[in-house]
């Protein structure tokens, strides 16, 4: 029986060579998938409340415009940090980047009196401020 030898074999200089190229080819390839993935992940949040217009006793209408830099979900609104049920357009509510909505909010009020108005996120953030019933601002 007779035993095949390589003519030639690869000298260690040349497959160290082939493998730290490997190695920093695949490491670039995880480094452009990763940061990739963290695009996606990096948009916030914010919601400003632009109007706001009362209805005598009754009602007000509250303008929210998305100025973050990425869609959100409306989830509630809230007065003195409870929830109101009679809001229309209904929540959830989705909101696009750059765009604004208008909510009546069905919930009597005293003229002069001061009210800590919230549009609660989806996810979890509260965006208030603070109104006076009866003065209407914008």
């Amino acid at each position: 029986m007779k035993i095949l030898k390589s003519k030639k074999a690869l000298s260690p200089v040349v497959a160290s060579i082939i493998l730290i190229a490997v190695t920093v080819a695949v490491s670039i390839a995880v480094a452009a998938w990763m940061g990739a993935l963290s695009f996606s992940f990096m948009g916030y949040e914010r919601l400003d409340i632009t109007k706001i217009e009362w209805t005598p006793n009754t009602s007000f209408k509250i303008t929210v415009n998305n100025t973050g830099t990425k869609d959100l979900t409306i989830d509630r609104i809230e007065v003195n940090y409870a929830k109101v049920t009679n809001v229309n357009p209904a929540t959830p509510n989705v909101l696009k980047t750059g765009t604004a909505v208008t909510y009546m909010v069905t919930q009597a009020y005293t003229n002069g009196t001061s009210y800590d108005i919230s549009v609660v996120s989806s996810s979890g953030y509260k965006f208030t401020d603070n109104f006076v019933g009866g003065q209407n601002e914008g």
